[in-house]
Formats: structure tokens, sequence, C-alpha cells
């Protein structure tokens, strides 16, 4: 399932690889740069508007939700992102990444913005303190079903969770057991996936190879032009 839309000026390049960036504020950049490069992507930082312009798709890192907000503020970022991801650019939040992404979020500052591009209310904080972070094993449909499929081991750190979703979003893991369980941690919705985990810190790259195979159902032919400054 793909967003309508056009995902932005592109140009011709030999290298089929879809151009995949990663928002270089906060969070696990060069864990998730290369769980990109592994999965397919030419990844490349995104600090800038004219390297947002340049790729097929983003990951939002983990970090502080309402810090992030203000940095795209501040670097002119924010309302180009929102546009783009309103004209269907793939996109991928982790942690953090799933709050700016939602359209309503719980526990938050009043001030802090986000970017609408998933029809959910996220709890932020909903796990706890940092002390409380945890790890488990999660199914998570699309990723870690089939007949030589195992559980991803899920990786949580000041995490959010899903409250609520439209009938538009499909859930794609819940906590499997514990005083959590049956809260919604992994979703997508059209181009953009969120996650409230860290996948990028495990050594398992089947999120990043999910979402890279996203940015190729929407990106088709048209790739990234890659000669952006890193």
């Amino acid at each position: 399932m793909t967003a309508p839309g056009s995902t932005g000026p592109h140009v011709s390049s030999p290298d089929s690889r879809p151009l995949v960036g990663v928002l270089a504020l906060q969070g696990d950049v060069r864990e998730h740069l290369a769980a990109l490069e592994v999965s397919g992507a030419r990844a490349v930082t995104v600090r800038r508007a004219a390297e947002l312009d340049a790729v097929d798709g983003l990951v939002i890192p983990g970090g502080e939700s309402t810090t992030m907000s203000h940095l795209l503020t501040v670097l002119d970022l924010f309302e180009p992102l929102a546009a783009r991801l309103a004209a269907g650019l793939p996109a991928y939040g982790s942690c953090a990444g799933m709050i700016m992404l939602a359209s309503t979020i719980l526990d938050t500052r009043p001030d802090a913005k986000h970017l609408d591009a998933l029809d959910i209310t996220v709890r932020r904080n909903a796990f706890g303190r940092q002390v409380e972070s945890f790890e488990t094993d999660l199914d998570i449909a699309g990723i870690t079903d089939g007949p030589d499929a195992a559980p991803m081991r899920a990786v949580f750190i000041r995490a959010p969770w899903v409250e609520s979703v439209s009938p538009h979003v499909q859930v794609l893991a819940r906590v499997p057991d514990g005083p959590a369980q049956g809260r919604i941690v992994a979703v997508r919705q059209g181009a953009v996936l969120a996650t409230s985990f860290h996948p990028e810190v495990t050594g398992d790259r089947r999120v990043h190879a999910y979402f890279v195979d996203m940015v190729r159902e929407v990106s088709g032919g048209n790739r990234g032009v890659g000669n952006i400054d890193t």
C-alpha cells in the first residue's frame, strides 16, 4: 500500500538503489545509515532542505521529540518536511520518530510540534523512565512472519506506545506480555512506518529492509540525485 502524490523533485541516476535519508539531528544516526546500506539503499544524512529534496525516503531516529521539533523549526526544515510527507514521501520513525509522525501526542509540552503523517494517538514516554528500558521478542506483521521467520528482539528506551489508531492505520505489532501487554508498538499507514522500539541497535535489519522495500514501491524508477554534500 502506498500513498498517492508526488514525493518531490528527482532526476535519473545510474545507481538503482533508492536514496534514503536519516534526519541527523539526534539519535542513532550512524546505526540507521549502516542498517539502510545493508538493506539495499544509498543512505545519507539530512540536515538541510536541499538534502531533504533529494531523498526518496526518510528515517526519523529516536531522541527527544520536543527538542527535535524545535530543531526542525530552527533549521527551517519543519514545513518542508511536513509538505513532503503530505505529498507521499515514505518515512520511518523509531521511538521519538514515531511521536514526531503522529497526529496526536499525549504527555508532551504544549509548544511541541508534530508532523501529522500517521493518524494515531501516541503517549510519550509511556513505558517509563530510562531505567525502565526493556527488551522483548515481537511478532511484526509483514516482517517476522513466514515459514522461515522468527520473532524480532525489540529494545525499548523511554519509548512511546500507541493509544489508538484510525481505521486507515495497520497495526503491525503489540507487546506480547507483561504489564504493557497488548499495547501497540508498530504501525503503518500508506508509505509511513513507525515503531516504538529501536531496531538499529540489535543488528536485526528486517525493519530497515521492509522500509527500503516500501521506498522502492513508491519511488519506482525515479531515484534521488545522490549528489548532496554529507
